[in-house]
């Protein structure tokens, strides 16, 4: 595989951007080697529909639009990133604090420390902000038949 691979997709602040980001992104992983069907893929699933939800719930119409990066590097490292154009960084809520929402941003760092990565938030020159996530590359090896092929 290729030393650096990149995808992005920019997408409008509505509702139905959420399923078109995930779609793109699991998409885009079996592309680059992971099947749709494993534990990872189903954690990224997760993580990019909480922070796709949060593009486009959070930025109250400032931003008509967010990106979608997705970034591997040299088979080790696996980055995906949300950015939009509203200035505001997320708050996180006391846990006394009883609401049905808000608890995205919780969600996403514990998958993806469970995982062994880092969440990170920073602002872009242009005013916004891209929350991102950093995983491990770890696509699951198939068993390799006697004839020499992979399982499904």
């Amino acid at each position: 595989m290729a030393d650096h691979l990149e995808a992005s997709v920019t997408l409008p602040s509505d509702p139905a951007s959420v399923s078109a980001a995930r779609a793109y992104v699991v998409s885009t992983l079996a592309e680059w080697g992971l099947p749709a069907d494993t534990d990872v893929s189903d954690t990224v699933r997760l993580i990019i529909s909480e922070l796709a939800t949060n593009a486009v719930q959070h930025t109250f119409g400032q931003s008509p639009t967010f990106t979608v990066d997705v970034e591997l590097d040299r088979d080790e490292r696996l980055r995906i990133g949300v950015t939009d154009s509203h200035p505001r960084f997320p708050r996180r809520l006391p846990a006394a604090v009883q609401q049905d929402n808000g608890r995205g941003l919780v969600i996403i760092r514990w998958l993806t420390a469970e995982c062994g990565g880092r969440l990170r938030i920073r602002p872009t020159r242009e005013g916004g902000k891209t929350i991102s996530i950093e995983l491990p590359w770890a696509v699951p090896v198939r068993p390799v038949t006697t004839a020499g092929q992979q399982e499904p």
